[in-house]
């Protein structure tokens, strides 16, 4: 692949080049010049305007293979990523069957292979996803598994989570939180509050990821291991890891993009494509979100893409299954809740990288071209056809949207974005 990009804006945070305006000189996908003026008979993009920033990587993505490739396989997914400006994906390993030995560690990375964008699989903590037994750990990380969890279904015993801590610890990989409390969240559908009551519904209290989140900072601190909470959601939780951040807890923690433009109060209307998991809070749990977001207490923003087949949404609320796909929008979002291109760049880019012990992307001659080229000021329709995920579960289908991405480059390979 040889591309100009003549005119581009970088934001690249801790770069040379952050806040200029340059053209780049891309070779056979990598960088061979970052110069003001550069003279090259080779396909140009005019991104005059736009903005230029690492590739984003996304640290909470389901995607159904293994299993469950009706709601989305890894063809649809990356193409979605690749819409939404991601250049890498952390997979949750809620499959069929679970991502819980170096069998399935294997197949994803083996099968995701020669994509634009680079897939990491997440091994379970618990064999079966079961919360009873640890899972191959070592082995999964000898594949190619860097952070362990277990997807969406928190691990309740506190001891399987401690002996996780100390064993991961040996070879320096990560164990993911989500952060609930089973007990208290029980079968409830939504955020316990005013909302919940006018509706009649049952609510998740706040108490029920606040606990997990104590619990765990308590076997971090005591087994001196590292801890990322996975999709935080109340204001608690901010203050929380905020002060254990300050207390010197190997902490880090991420919120997903639509938790911080979307509230409860959206659920009035009993649309099931706001079903998800946390539950839509507050406006006091939102501005606290952004908040940490802010001053560094929250270091990173997740798509937290959860794709479904129509019948698993189409239904009464109740019913419905939790979740909304979110890779084509995680930048709009973080764009619709105020946040400056250069913190974005720092919270979709930088830091899910740093978290996972990953190298930086670098924007350098000899580097490899590894990055995505946005406008915040363009409009773009999510519409059905310009959706390349295999579901549609997403409330923002439809709608006009602020901030679109235009081109996104990796592994030799670029998606332009020619919709409107």
């Amino acid at each position: 692949m040889n591309l100009l990009i003549r005119s581009a804006k970088i934001i690249y945070p801790n770069s040379p080049y952050h806040n200029q305006v340059s053209d780049i000189l891309i070779e056979d996908g990598i960088i061979t010049s970052i110069e003001k003026d550069i003279s090259a008979d080779y396909e140009s993009f005019d991104a005059a305007g736009s903005m230029l920033m690492p590739g984003f990587f996304d640290l909470n993505c389901n995607i159904g293979e293994l299993g469950n490739e009706t709601k989305e396989d890894l063809q649809t997914g990356t193409s979605a990523a690749a819409a939404g400006g991601f250049t890498g994906l952390a997979l949750m390993p809620n499959t069929q069957s679970p991502v819980h030995s170096k069998a399935e560690v294997e197949y994803l990375v083996n099968k995701s292979k020669g994509n634009l964008v680079d897939v990491l699989p997440l091994g379970t903590i618990s064999n079966k996803r079961e919360g009873k037994d640890m899972a191959e750990l070592y082995d999964m990380y000898r594949s190619g598994a860097i952070a362990f969890t277990d997807g969406n279904r928190p691990v309740q015993d506190a001891g399987l989570m401690e002996r996780a801590m100390l064993y991961t610890k040996g070879f320096n990989a990560l164990i993911f939180s989500y952060p609930e409390d089973t007990a208290i969240a029980g079968k409830a559908q939504v955020n316990e509050g005013e909302v919940s009551t006018q509706l009649g519904m049952k609510g998740i209290p706040a108490l029920a990821e606040e606990l997990m989140v104590a619990r765990d900072l308590y076997l971090a601190e005591y087994t001196n291991s590292p801890v990322h909470f996975s999709t935080i959601s109340t204001k608690r939780s901010v203050q929380l890891i905020r002060e254990a951040k300050k207390n010197g807890i190997k902490v880090t923690c991420d919120v997903a993009a639509h938790h911080l433009v979307v509230t409860d109060n959206e659920l009035n209307s009993f649309d099931s494509l706001y079903k998800v998991k946390p539950p839509l809070r507050t406006r006091q749990d939102v501005d606290a979100l952004i908040d940490g977001l802010n001053d560094g207490t929250i270091d990173a923003i997740v798509s937290q893409h959860t794709p479904h087949e129509v019948e698993y949404k189409d239904v009464e609320f109740e019913i419905a299954s939790f979740g909304i796909i979110g890779l084509q929008t995680a930048f709009s979002l973080a764009l619709k809740a105020g946040l400056t291109p250069e913190l974005i760049a720092e919270k979709l880019s930088v830091n899910p990288r740093k978290i996972l012990g990953l190298g930086p992307v670098k924007l350098e001659v000899g580097a490899k071209a590894n990055f995505v080229l946005v406008d915040p000021n363009i409009s773009w329709d999510y519409a059905k056809t310009t959706n390349f995920s295999k579901s549609e579960n997403s409330p923002y289908i439809g709608q006009t949207l602020n901030g679109k991405v235009l081109l996104t480059i990796n592994n030799n390979q670029q998606f332009k974005n020619t919709s409107k």
